[in-house]
């Protein structure tokens, strides 16, 4: 089980937490959850993606990200601040792990209550790219093909845009 937590959503992010989403998704967890500004539009947006694109990913809110780190899967927060992903990524293979994003300034106790601070590189970037190259890793390089239920699906293509629909 791999699960998401989005820290402190802001509304004028609303294009970086849907990403986190959207990414999260495409790469192999089961659920994100995100706290800060409660934002019904982006559960509503990613709840489509889902009936429409297949899978079985959730997203939820929650007023209070810690209670949603109390839970006892590992916890990884990626952060440019971290130790080397190459040096811990085979400890968590295989484990449930809750990976935590950052939003706006991440409190000292993510750090604190991490079992894990993970770099993915030790230069400023996003949350987003972080959380796609540690799934990337975390899946030992694989990027999920086939969702379940789907209703459409792309079909890889040189030149053209194909798409396969179902109903």
């Amino acid at each position: 089980m791999i699960s998401v937590l989005r820290l402190n959503h802001r509304k004028r992010d609303k294009r970086i937490t849907t990403h986190c989403a959207l990414t999260a998704r495409a790469f192999g967890a089961d659920e994100m959850v995100f706290t800060g500004e409660k934002d019904p539009q982006i559960i509503e947006t990613i709840e489509k993606v889902v009936k429409k694109w297949g899978g079985k990913f959730k997203i939820k809110y929650s007023k209070n990200w810690k209670k949603e780190i109390k839970n006892k899967k590992i916890k990884v927060h990626l952060t440019f601040y971290g130790e080397k992903l190459k040096d811990k990524i085979n400890k968590l293979k295989g484990k449930d792990i809750q990976i935590i994003i950052g939003g706006e300034k991440v409190p000292r106790e993510v750090y604190e209550k991490a079992d894990y601070n993970i770099s993915i590189g030790n230069q400023p970037h996003s949350e987003v790219s972080a959380l796609a190259l540690f799934l990337y890793e975390y899946n030992n390089h694989k990027i999920p093909e086939n969702f379940k239920d789907w209703k459409i699906k792309i079909i890889p293509s040189k030149k053209s845009k194909k798409i396969k629909t179902r109903q």
